[in-house]
Parts: structure tokens; C-alpha cells; sequence
């Protein structure tokens, strides 16, 4: 149960609505503060709609973050998120081989994003073997947003820890799916 009350359209004022556009638990916190919310919501548009990263790499990269932080309400999000960007079920259940260390038919690069997001939640680092496959595959720009991703993405998983934010019932199917590690 979260530890903050879920807010509603009707309990903020009618400038700030539009932070709950999309009717999501997230927002609904994050609406407590409506400063914080706007900025968070800004990158999130970034790493949605303005960086140049290849949106397949994007979702596979918050959905390791999502896995690997057993965050079930990223990961479910993102599963759903994913799909319109040409992440299929079997890159996601690639996702938990990969990080079990089991072998999988994603590409060189897309395995190297999993490796740098797992890395980066695990440890704060990414091995220069994995960032030189990464600099092989991705310019500068798409290479920084990648990194900008992972760390957005696991300061928010950590945010939703702390405030205890529950999965909406139509999200829960896919943990039923595609589940998490046991702790």
C-alpha cells in the first residue's frame, strides 16, 4: 500500500490537472509535488520523444532496470510501454536469460545494453568490454542518452520503492507473464 494518499484531477487545481493526464499511480504521487512532477515528467518526454536512442535499446534498457531492481511496477509498465516499439516477448523473457547468464538470440548490442543497465544497477560501472561494443554500435549522443536512460530510470525505481507505489490491477498480468526474480 502506498504511504502517501493517491491524488485525484479533482483535488489539484485546475493549472495543474494536466500532471495526471495519464490516470497512473506514479503521477498520482508524484503529484504532491507538483514542481518535482513537472520536472521528471519533462525527462521523461526526453528519453520518450527527444533523444535519438533506438526505442527497442530505450525499453530494453528500463526494462532490465525494472528487472534487475525487481521494480514490479516499472517492469510492468514498461512491458506494456515496450510493445509499441518492437520489443516482442522474446526479447523480454531474454531479459531474465540474460541476466541468469543464459544464452539468448538478442544482437550483440542489444545484449550489451542489458549488460551496461545491469552493471550500472548492480555495481554504478559499466566494464570498458561492454562500453566498447556500446561505442561500436551507438554514436556519442545515443551512447550518453543510453547512460542518461539507465540513471533516470533507476533514480525513479528507488522513488517508487520508497513511496510504496502499487501496480494498477491492469498491469498485474503482465508480472504474471513475464515474472520477476524471487528476492
Amino acid at each position: 500500500m502506498a504511504r502517501l494518499p493517491y491524488l485525484d484531477k479533482s483535488d489539484l487545481l485546475p493549472e495543474h490537472q494536466d500532471l495526471l493526464a495519464r490516470n497512473i499511480n506514479l503521477y498520482r504521487l508524484l503529484a504532491h509535488s507538483l514542481r518535482a512532477a513537472r520536472s521528471l515528467n519533462t525527462m521523461a518526454r526526453y528519453i520518450r520523444d527527444g533523444s535519438r536512442l533506438d526505442p527497442r535499446l530505450r525499453e530494453l534498457a528500463i526494462l532490465q532496470v525494472g528487472y534487475t531492481t525487481r521494480s514490479a511496477y516499472e517492469y510492468s509498465h514498461h512491458i506494456r510501454i515496450s510493445r509499441d516499439f518492437d520489443v516482442s516477448d522474446e526479447d523480454i523473457r531474454a531479459i531474465a536469460d540474460e541476466t541468469a547468464g543464459r544464452p539468448s538470440s538478442l544482437e550483440p548490442l542489444a545484449k550489451a545494453v542489458l549488460r551496461a543497465a545491469r552493471d550500472l544497477t548492480r555495481n554504478l560501472q559499466v566494464s570498458d568490454d561492454t562500453f566498447a561494443i556500446l561505442q561500436h554500435g551507438l554514436d556519442e549522443e545515443r551512447l550518453t542518452d543510453l547512460f542518461i536512460t539507465i540513471a533516470y530510470y533507476n533514480g525513479l525505481v528507488r522513488l517508487m520503492a520508497a513511496l510504496q507505489i502499487d501496480v494498477e490491477d491492469e498491469y498485474l498480468a503482465y508480472l504474471d507473464q513475464f515474472p520477476l526474480p524471487n528476492a
